[in-house]
């Protein structure tokens, strides 16, 4: 079986990092510290926006299996594939998202990360960190930049509203609250009522359970697909149920690729990769090695001899030159592994440290074009 190309992010061009900046451009309103408005996204003009993000996704996902979701089928023909970001995980795109900067600025470097100041690693999805927010991820959002002259607001699970994640990547909508996340009547009603809440507006929506699906069953399954009709199903009503000046946005964070339990693998049954290593960040897909006092060009050597064309296994330096995390900040680079294992074949590097990630089918992460291209699909 032949193995997958790398696809780099286009930031400043056409990633999810410029979705937002382009919405705001077609508002009228200017973007925080100057930034200029991507010119390739294409976008209609618009005064009033709903943005539909769904977590899990993929580009290549939805076109293999566009023909039972009608809705959006009809949507892909008009449509274009986007890339995310690096890592191609839900912490790093929603940040992306939310402050239109590529992660080497804003700094929320993957699931898991680790943060310098305190040398822990940090699990970003629950904030498991004493460390405020802001002061992890202080550079201003889009939404933030959007006020007072849009009215902008976020419709999400409640479980969210002020969690870590929430206030460092997407803070600045006034946040209504979904207290059960499958009642799609309500979610349709809540962004329905707040795109016509001003004269210019933008609505940012949250659906989660795809990608939990692809996780637990994979993204092949059935069950993913069930889910998959039902989202199409969601986006159609919403559709109707909007005044036709108000564009609808749907996109994704990640894409998605299913990994069996053979192909993990467990760096504790093969302590010689641990070799120099310190600290384990980021995800099966691309785990991040924050190395020792041994030179990082030595453990890399040791991963790529063990993995071969199976993983790109780079230097951080080696990744920030290839362009991996856009400008990479002085204030957030060590954040980011030292040494970077992206699975370019079907495994995944797993630790028993984190037990409960042994029994997940679907995962990203990684560059693969699987993971890395989401749909932008506007109505």
């Amino acid at each position: 079986m032949s193995l997958p190309e790398m696809v780099l992010p286009a930031y400043g061009r056409s990633s999810l990092a410029d979705l937002l900046p382009a919405v705001a451009h077609r508002l009228g309103a200017e973007l925080p510290d100057g930034r200029a408005a991507p010119a390739e996204l294409g976008l209609p003009e618009g005064e009033r926006w709903v943005v539909m993000l769904v977590d899990g996704l993929g580009w290549d996902l939805l076109r293999s299996v566009s023909r039972e979701v009608p809705y959006l089928h009809g949507l892909l023909r008009r449509g274009r594939a986007i890339t995310a970001g690096v890592p191609s995980t839900t912490v790093t795109s929603l940040s992306s998202l939310g402050t239109g900067l590529a992660p080497g600025q804003h700094g929320m470097a993957g699931y898991s990360f680790l943060v310098p100041r305190t040398m822990e690693v940090l699990n970003a999805l629950v904030w498991d960190s004493a460390v405020p927010p802001r002061e992890l991820q202080p550079c201003p959002t889009v939404f933030e930049g959007l006020r007072p002259g849009v009215s902008v607001s976020s419709v999400a699970p409640s479980r969210f509203r002020g969690s870590g994640l929430t206030f460092a990547a997407l803070r600045g909508p006034d946040f209504f609250g979904l207290d059960d996340e499958r009642d799609e009547d309500r979610r349709i009603e809540l962004i329905a009522q707040r795109a016509v809440s001003g004269e210019r507006t933008l609505v940012y929506g949250y659906e989660r359970e795809l990608d939990h699906t692809g996780h637990v069953h994979g993204s092949r399954s059935e069950q993913w697909l069930r889910h998959l009709i039902r989202i199409d199903a969601m986006c159609a009503r919403l559709r109707a149920a909007l005044p036709d000046d108000v564009r609808l946005v749907v996109t994704g964070d990640h894409g998605m690729v299913d990994v069996a339990w053979a192909d993990q693998l467990v760096v504790e049954d093969e302590p010689g990769l641990l070799a120099g290593v310190q600290q384990l960040a980021g995800e099966g897909r691309l785990r991040q090695l924050h190395v020792g006092r041994e030179p990082e060009a030595a453990v890399a050597a040791r991963w790529r001899d063990r993995l071969g064309e199976q993983a790109w296994v780079r230097t951080r330096d080696e990744a920030v030159d290839e362009g991996w995390f856009g400008p990479c900040d002085d204030r957030v680079r060590a954040r980011f592994g030292d040494v970077l294992v992206a699975m370019r074949g079907p495994g995944a590097v797993m630790t028993r440290s984190l037990d409960r990630e042994l029994s997940l089918v679907g995962m990203h992460g990684s560059l693969t074009p699987a993971e890395m291209l989401v749909p932008l699909l506007v109505d």
